[in-house]
């Protein structure tokens, strides 16, 4: 018998190079140009999440695809022990019915749901209703489907080609016409996914489902990126491989023998679900049917007797070859039933057919395993592990009924994937109630889609009112620069004295000072003019402790003085006495270019005594004190104006500078004329309009939120920079965290667990909103994020996360450009002219980093400017090249206006 069945006999060799095409065949599948070629469809199921745990209801399931018709009601309890309750009735699928036409199938499915609700007393209640559909359809949304093609026992007419779920509804309408029954069809699931609903209700690492019976296939959780039939690339998807129809294109015709052949062509689909006809209980009774017969003709069995039974096609079936197959009673069983069909074998011919069976039955598990080996493979590549905890949701009477066939399927998987442990659970109440779950999914998930609309409704911000935004900063950039209305604006339009743009004879060797943050940075500036023009920096950055930060003014200028020396040191320049300009990123008031009395300390600075002080003077001090070395101070520079004259250095077309980073703000080339608190009318002044305190006047509280105004109390300056707090990286991420909290206290996100690390103010910095939000990190990546934040997400939960993190950042974006559009307006219409081309120098983390951030700026002021024509330059070399500008330049001009 081994020498007649070889070519039935698999090795691991054999069995992993199917693994190898399989997987091929699923890439064929899932891409959109090489679909229809694809014998395994990879059909999208639209089942896009698994349960929860906090699914409740009563739900009603029909279940169409075996040799029974099943409707079931299942009752959903949400008390946290994931249990639920299924009552169900069998009814029969008649010959008339499995192939006569449509509209007769549907209307019998009908009365079958209507007995069944009067039997359980359930026509009073409007139920929503899943349908397990198990044959291949080709779905567009959850709720529709078009049948591909009929399989297992199943031909009915005039039903290939149309949505199942629009035939069953109007089968419904019927009894509804009637005041019958009331359903409501949410869902249609395939049996596969039915069975991994079910045991994901029980197990969340559940995501695969196996059916292996009458027929087989398997679905799994697919990251939405990979499918390319489905818009959209956020999150995942249940894909039903359809894996009966491997090997239609002949893919599997070195490992089909002379007996598949034969089982082929007396099918009733010749050459179609080649796979399924060499695993499926449907085919395997028949099969060793073939084998006894050829091997009885040969004279190998019952003395070369051919029995009447022998030559009848189906006359054993899979519960025979189970029943031989048996470790106790197998022989026994083999004997009594090769008698009833009339072979009367010897004990050598029982044991020889029981030889058959099991090498059938075992090539079929071995297939199987091939199979699902490539599925869980594709499942550690997606979430790139290299080792991998899952679980298979599986059903089917082959799988449940065979004595040994569960044990050698789990065997084969565990050989072919050693790196993957898996654990097989059987489906407690069948694709019935996986059916039920799908629809009680979708409707947990639709509500609490609503519920997260609603939650960032406030957040998203139309046209109009960001018309709205930019014409109140027109407002207040005028407030500013009017002599009687100034003291009282909260845009200070602070004038810079810096009164001219770079013409390239600068040059010499400048050092630059960089306080803005919670880094500071000491730098060396080289600049040669000529034609060998060019800028050389050098520079080193220094923390500043929070201590110091918060601290007293003369510890924080101490510490600064520390800094240069150790520069100076490290650059071997302690002696010369060179030029400086101080980046002082904080609103000052000037009176002249190198003097500059703070107005507020802002991006949690809180040193005393320094408010309503001179920082060059405070600065001066601070040097005089360490009595080491000395400076020419000859310019205060905020880090926007630096960036101005960065870029202007390159574009002689840059007049505004803008940062987007840690805070936000913008300077621009302002009329003298219009610039009433300085005297003179000549000319241009950069003005630093100190924008993030816009709306401290309550001229923006409409469009803040409950979240904008949970971040601004606890902030260390309340009421204060209230654009800043909307617009700004300090605050972007403590912006989401707020929103998570209250998200998790609706039960919409982590389980309505609130973690220890959620409720710490600051966890949630804005670098993982860019990270979160890049278009080339996976879910997967996005939960590795939130788990290093103490955030034990699902996939469901990163979604929700990236989705928020994606509203504010687009928020800021927004808001930043309709600003700027206020600056631009006031630019074309100081120049009168009907369109204006200009450059804006950009600098600052959020801009630079973020995804998506600099595109929607530039995208909202196209919109809010459009007779504006903007070209961004990124600033390479920060505001510190700029502030040596600055430096030069004031010098030059200090010269001339000596000479």
């Amino acid at each position: 018998v081994d020498r007649y069945l070889y070519q039935l006999r698999l090795s691991d060799d054999v069995l992993l190079d199917v693994m190898t095409r399989f997987q091929a065949e699923m890439v064929k599948g899932l891409g959109r140009d090489t679909n229809p070629t694809a014998t395994v469809k990879m059909l999208p199921s639209f089942v896009r999440s698994l349960p929860d745990g906090s699914e409740k209801g009563d739900f009603l399931a029909v279940d169409l695809g075996g040799s029974q018709f099943r409707a079931h009601w299942v009752k959903v309890f949400a008390d946290g022990k994931q249990s639920s309750q299924l009552e169900s009735k069998f009814y029969p699928t008649p010959k008339e019915v499995t192939e006569g036409n449509g509209t007769e199938l549907f209307d019998y499915i009908a009365d079958c749901l209507s007995d069944f609700m009067e039997t359980k007393n359930l026509k009073h209640k409007k139920l929503p209703l899943g349908f397990t559909f198990s044959f291949p359809c080709k779905q567009t949304k959850l709720e529709e489907g078009v049948l591909l093609a009929w399989t297992k026992h199943f031909r009915v007419r005039g039903v290939q080609d149309t949505d199942v779920v629009s035939s069953l509804r109007r089968a419904l309408q019927k009894h509804q016409a009637s005041s019958d029954i009331d359903v409501d069809v949410l869902a249609l699931v395939n049996d596969t996914a039915g069975t991994m609903m079910t045991c994901g209700y029980d197990d969340q690492r559940c995501e695969v489902g196996l059916i292996i019976g009458t027929g087989t296939s398997a679905c799994y959780m697919e990251e939405m990126r990979h499918i390319s039939l489905v818009e959209g690339d956020e999150g995942r998807m249940c894909i039903n491989t359809e894996w009966g129809a491997f090997g239609d294109d002949g893919a599997l015709d070195d490992l089909r023998t002379e007996f598949d052949r034969e089982l082929d062509l007396g099918s009733l689909n010749p050459g179609k679900q080649l796979f399924e006809k060499m695993i499926s209980s449907l085919y395997l009774g028949e099969l060793v049917r073939l084998i006894l017969l050829k091997m009885t003709k040969e004279g190998l069995l019952f003395n070369g007797k051919v029995s009447t039974a022998l030559l009848t096609k189906g006359k054993i079936e899979m519960e025979h070859v189970s029943a031989m197959e048996k470790d106790k009673e197998g022989l026994s069983n083999t004997k009594e039933i090769l008698t009833d069909l009339n072979l009367f074998p010897s004990e050598k011919d029982c044991v020889a057919v029981q030889h058959v069976c099991t090498i059938v039955s075992f090539r079929s598990a071995n297939l199987c395993a091939a199979a699902l080996a490539a599925i869980l493979t594709r499942l550690m590549e997606n979430k790139k592990l290299l080792r991998m905890r899952t679980t298979v949701g599986i059903d089917g009477g082959l799988y449940k009924t065979h004595p040994k066939y569960a044990k050698r399927l789990h065997r084969a998987v565990r050989r072919l994937v050693p790196t993957c442990e898996v654990r097989f659970l059987l489906s407690a109440g069948g694709s019935g109630r996986g059916a039920a779950l799908v629809t009680a999914v979708a409707l947990r998930v639709a509500a609490q889609r609503r519920r997260l609309r609603a939650a960032l409704q406030p957040l998203l911000l139309p046209l109009p009112v960001l018309r709205q935004v930019r014409d109140s900063m027109r407002a207040e950039l005028e407030y500013g620069l009017k002599r009687e209305t100034q003291a009282e604006a909260t845009v200070k339009m602070l004038p810079t004295y810096v009164c001219g743009m770079p013409d390239g004879t600068e040059k010499g060797k400048f050092l630059v000072l960089d306080l803005g943050g919670t880094n500071f940075r000491v730098l060396l500036v080289k600049i040669k003019s000529g034609r060998r023009r060019s800028v050389q920096m050098y520079n080193k950055i220094f923390a500043i402790p929070l201590e110091i930060m918060q601290g007293t003014g003369e510890e924080l200028f101490d510490h600064i003085v520390q800094c240069i020396a150790d520069f100076l040191e490290y650059m071997g320049i302690k002696g010369s006495r060179l030029p400086l300009g101080f980046i002082f990123s904080f609103p000052c008031r000037q009176a002249s270019i190198d003097q500059g009395t703070l107005v507020e300390w802002t991006k949690g600075f809180k040193a005393t005594d320094c408010e309503g002080e001179d920082v060059v003077d405070m600065l001066r001090e601070a040097i005089r004190r360490r009595n080491e070395f000395d400076l020419d101070i000859v310019a205060v520079v905020n880090d926007t104006v630096g960036t101005m004259m960065t870029c202007g250095y390159e574009d002689p077309n840059c007049e505004i500078g803008l940062i987007a980073g840690t805070g936000s703000n913008v300077c621009y080339m302002e009329d003298m004329k219009n610039i009433e608190i300085v005297e003179g009318n000549e000319g241009k002044m950069c003005i630093n309009t100190e924008w993030g305190a816009f709306g401290d006047n309550g001229c923006i509280d409409h469009i803040r939120t409950k979240y904008d105004r949970e971040v601004d109390e606890g902030s260390l300056n309340p009421g204060k920079q209230r654009y800043e707090k909307m617009t700004s990286g300090m605050y972007l991420g403590e912006i989401v965290r707020q929103i998570l909290i209250d998200l998790t206290k609706q039960g919409l996100l982590f389980r309505g667990h609130i973690s220890e690390s959620l409720r710490k103010r600051g966890i949630f910095e804005t670098k993982f909103l860019s990270q979160i939000e890049s278009d080339r990190l996976a879910l997967l990546q996005v939960r590795r994020i939130l788990q290093q934040l103490g955030l034990d997400s699902t996939c469901d939960d990163s979604i929700i996360v990236k989705e928020v993190c994606g509203v504010v950042s687009t928020r800021a974006a927004r808001l930043c450009g309709a600003g700027l559009a206020a600056v631009l307006e006031k630019k074309r219409e100081n120049q009168g002219v009907e369109r204006l081309q200009i450059t804006v120098g950009v600098d600052g983390t959020l801009y630079k980093l973020h995804p998506h951030f600099s595109r929607v700026l530039r995208e909202t002021v196209k919109e809010l400017a459009p007779q504006c024509d903007v070209t961004f330059m990124l600033s390479e070399d920060g505001s510190g090249k700029g502030a040596a500008l600055i430096t030069a330049v004031a010098k030059r001009l200090h010269n001339i206006g000596q000479k």
